[in-house]
């Protein structure tokens, strides 16, 4: 996309003009990158050329390892989409649809979530009977590609998710102008949002006294740990994201992390799920390898489960779940993995527990003892500094 000043003229019918002096600087930045779109297309059709859009290749082959900064970064291959290819057309108009609708919402302050970006961009086209979206399966990814387009965040284009993962724990935080004690959240704890960014979540060094974040994998898991006061009586932040945390919950991880200094531990499955719940947090993930700047921990520590923890806390044979073949097929993927492959450590709990034939989850705790995770397990494998980096 050609680099050039744009103008904050209105833009035509009844699309709301932006106010330019109301906008934030990522809302500003956003703006200028929409308007720049809107010009390459408008100056091609001017000129009688095919409008294109570039848009940069989320695939694996376009995906690589920086060993000094260890995250996942976008290499610099694209596609191009275009309108009078029969086969991109609709794509490029619902790409230039959901970017009308992105600087709608900016225009107006809003946010909208991605299921509601579907029905705004869906309409029937006049006299051809045909739908913008037949379903949101063709808005999501569309959604995507125009964060790669932009350069920006979902979040930054005033989209969200549903919303999944909850913190409590020592600190106090400002979530649009309302104070928020975490400390006091009772038995639901704090619902983490889909947008956390610094202009809605305000995180103040001077509020937060907890020592570390302790990020389990499931919400049964993590409502033990906060029913057992863990965060209470080990001066800490306990975090959850329902399985694989979205990406809400992860921006956050990165933001205790970076602007608040706090280690992050993280309590998982031993099956390659949890790997690669892990390898998210830690590294980035492919799709989002553009952003892993913004959302990857490197510095996360897994502390658990553990291949060798079958033995060492003398667990019943009945917790034990037999791999199958995608288990297997997995596992020897993440050990391949470039992050993974010179880690003797994880190479060794990989092959560990393909070679144990099963897996384990941390509920397998509970057998011996309700509390036996928060009491026993996570203390001490903190303290001990127990883990794999």
């Amino acid at each position: 996309m050609a680099k050039r000043k744009t103008g904050v003229a209105p833009l035509e019918d009844d699309v709301p003009v932006v106010d330019w002096k109301k906008l934030n600087e990522k809302d500003r930045r956003t703006v200028s990158a929409l308007r720049e779109l809107a010009v390459d297309v408008a100056d091609a059709a001017t000129e009688k050329k095919d409008p294109v859009i570039r848009i940069p290749s989320r695939s694996l082959s376009n995906v690589m390892f920086n060993e000094k900064a260890q995250i996942l970064e976008m290499g610099d291959k694209a596609t191009s989409r275009t309108l009078f290819n029969l086969s991109q057309a609709k794509s490029f108009l619902q790409t230039m649809l959901v970017a009308e609708g992105v600087n709608r919402l900016i225009a107006q302050g809003k946010t909208l979530s991605i299921r509601g970006m579907y029905y705004q961009s869906k309409h029937t086209i006049k006299g051809i009977q045909e739908e913008t979206f037949n379903s949101q399966d063709e808005s999501d990814p569309i959604i995507e590609d125009l964060e790669v387009v932009l350069e920006s965040l979902r979040e930054e284009l005033h989209l969200y998710a549903e919303r999944k993962g909850e913190m409590v724990g020592n600190i106090v935080l400002t979530d649009r102008g309302d104070r928020i004690d975490c400390s006091r959240m009772g038995s639901g704890g704090y619902g983490i949002p889909s947008i956390v960014e610094p202009e809605v979540i305000e995180l103040d060094p001077q509020k937060c006294k907890a020592d570390y974040v302790l990020h389990v994998e499931k919400g049964t898991v993590w409502q033990r740990f906060n029913e057992d006061k863990f965060w209470k009586k080990h001066n800490c932040i306990l975090t959850h994201g329902g399985g694989q945390p979205p990406r809400g919950v992860r921006r956050l991880l990165y933001r205790l992390n970076k602007e608040l200094g706090l280690p992050i531990y993280c309590l998982l499955d031993n099956d390659p799920w949890g790997y690669y719940i892990y390898s998210v947090i830690k590294q980035g993930s492919i799709n989002l390898a553009f952003e892993s700047k913004r959302m990857a921990v490197p510095d996360a520590k897994f502390i658990g489960l553990r291949s060798k923890d079958f033995e060492e806390c003398k667990l019943s044979p009945s917790v034990r779940i037999a791999l199958n073949d995608n288990d297997r097929k997995r596992a020897r993927q993440i050990a391949e993995y470039p992050w993974f492959v010179n880690k003797k450590k994880w190479q060794k709990e990989i092959a560990l527990m393909l070679k144990n034939g099963f897996k384990l989850e941390v509920e397998s705790l509970i057998s011996k003892g309700i509390s036996y995770v928060t009491e026993v397990y996570a203390p001490q494998r903190i303290a001990a500094r127990d883990w794999l980096d």
